[in-house]
C-alpha cells in the first residue's frame, strides 16, 4: 500500500494506474525513470505523452538522467561490487572480477565449460565479500536444461579450507569442513540461495527476467540480498526458433529487449548478470579462429566484458578477454576440474 502511494504523487497516476504500475513489476521511481515511453504505454496500457510525463517525473524524484560530476560517478562506482572467480591467473585478466550492475558474456563452442563458469559463479556469490563473493544469492535462469545440483555440491566441496571455514561461520553452522554432517547441511543452504527456472521458449525466458526482478525485490533489503543472475544460454532458444535472414530484424529486436531488461535489473539491485552464449561459424575467416558469438553487434555492445572460451589439453581451458572497457586484450589458463574452476 505504501508503494500505491507513493506513486500516485506522480502526475497523471491515479489509484488504478498505480495499481497497474505495481501488477507490472514498476514499484519505484528508479525502476519508472530508466523505463521508455513506448514500454510504459504497452505494459500499463496508457497513451505515450502520459507516460513520458509519467516517466520526467519520476526522474526528477529519483534524480537519475541528469548530469553528474566525475567525483559522483566515481563515489556511485565504489559502491560497484566483483565477483571473483577464485582462479588467479583469471581474475588478474578481467580486473578482479565481474562487476555488479553490468552483463559479462561468456561464449564458446559447445562442452568447452560456459556452464561450469555459471555453476561456479553462483557458488562464489554466496562467499563474504573478503572472500571474493558478494554475500548474496543468485538467480539461474536455465534454457538449455544445464543447471545441475550435484555440481554445486562438488565445487562446495572444492573450496578451500579457508573459504569453507568463513562460509560455515557466516551460516552459523557448527563443525568444521573436515565434519560431514556440518559438510552437508553447508551444501544444502548453499543450494537454498540459488533460485532456478527452466526456460521452455524465448518468450518464457523473457518472462522469467521479470521473476527474477520479483525476487530481487523480495530480498533487497534482507541479509541475503539477490547479486548474481545467470543466463545460460542467452541465446539459445531465440537462435531455434528464429531462423533465416527473414527473421533477423524481429530476433535483434527482441534479443535487445531482453537484454535491456537484464541490465535494468543489474542496475536497479546492484547484482552482476552473467551470460552465456553459443557462436558459429565464419566463412569469412581465413586466418584465426572461425568463431564468432551469436547476437550480433546488439550484444557485443551490451556486454560489458566478454569472454571467449576455447579448449586446450585435457581440461585445460583458455579463457581470452576479447571486449572491455578498461582492460586490455589478454588470455588466461584455467581448468575445469571435479572441484571447479581452478589454477592452471
Amino acid at each position: 500500500m505504501a508503494a500505491t502511494a507513493d506513486l500516485e504523487r506522480l502526475p497523471s497516476v491515479g489509484p488504478a494506474t498505480a495499481d497497474k504500475l505495481i501488477e507490472s513489476g514498476f514499484d519505484s521511481y528508479q525502476g519508472i525513470a530508466v523505463a521508455s515511453p513506448s514500454e510504459l504505454s504497452n505494459t500499463v496500457d496508457i497513451g505515450e505523452n502520459t507516460a513520458a510525463t509519467i516517466i520526467n517525473a519520476a526522474r526528477e524524484a529519483a534524480d537519475v538522467g541528469g548530469f553528474k560530476s566525475g567525483t559522483s560517478i566515481l563515489d556511485h562506482r565504489e559502491k560497484i561490487g566483483s565477483l571473483r572467480w577464485l582462479v588467479e591467473e583469471v581474475d588478474d585478466l578481467i580486473g578482479g572480477g565481474i562487476e555488479t550492475q553490468s552483463i559479462s558474456e561468456v561464449y564458446g563452442e559447445f562442452g568447452v565449460g560456459k556452464s561450469q563458469v555459471t555453476h561456479q559463479l553462483a557458488v562464489n556469490a554466496q562467499l563474504p565479500e573478503a572472500h571474493g563473493g558478494l554475500d548474496g544469492r543468485a538467480v539461474f535462469i536455465d534454457s538449455e536444461d544445464t543447471f545441475r545440483p550435484e555440481r554445486i555440491e562438488e565445487m562446495v566441496r572444492g573450496l578451500s579450507e579457508e573459504r569453507l571455514t568463513a562460509l560455515l561461520e557466516q551460516r552459523d553452522i557448527a563443525g568444521d569442513p573436515t565434519d560431514e554432517t556440518a559438510m552437508n547441511l553447508l551444501i544444502e543452504a548453499v543450494l537454498d540461495k540459488i533460485h532456478v527456472a527452466k526456460a521452455f521458449n524465448s518468450d518464457h525466458q523473457m518472462l522469467l527476467v521479470e521473476k527474477a526482478r520479483e525476487i530481487a525485490a523480495e530480498h533487497e533489503e534482507t541479509e541475503w540480498p539477490v547479486r548474481l543472475i545467470c543466463v545460460d544460454s542467452l541465446t539459445g532458444h531465440f537462435r531455434a526458433e528464429y531462423v533465416g535472414r527473414g527473421t533477423l530484424a524481429q530476433r535483434q529486436q527482441k534479443l535487445n529487449r531482453h537484454l535491456h531488461d537484464l541490465s535494468r535489473l543489474a542496475v536497479l539491485y546492484n547484482a552482476a548478470v552473467l551470460v552465456t552464449n553459443q557462436v558459429q561459424s565464419n566463412p569469412d575467416s581465413y586466418f584465426g579462429d572461425p568463431t564468432k558469438p551469436i547476437g550480433g553487434n546488439i550484444l557485443g555492445h551490451k556486454s560489458t566484458i566478454r569472454l571467449y572460451l576455447r579448449n586446450s589439453k585435457g581440461t585445460k581451458r583458455v579463457v581470452r578477454l576479447v571486449d572491455a572497457p578498461n582492460l586490455p586484450d589478454g588470455e588466461a589458463v584455467m581448468r575445469v576440474e571435479t572441484e571447479g574452476l581452478t589454477t592452471e
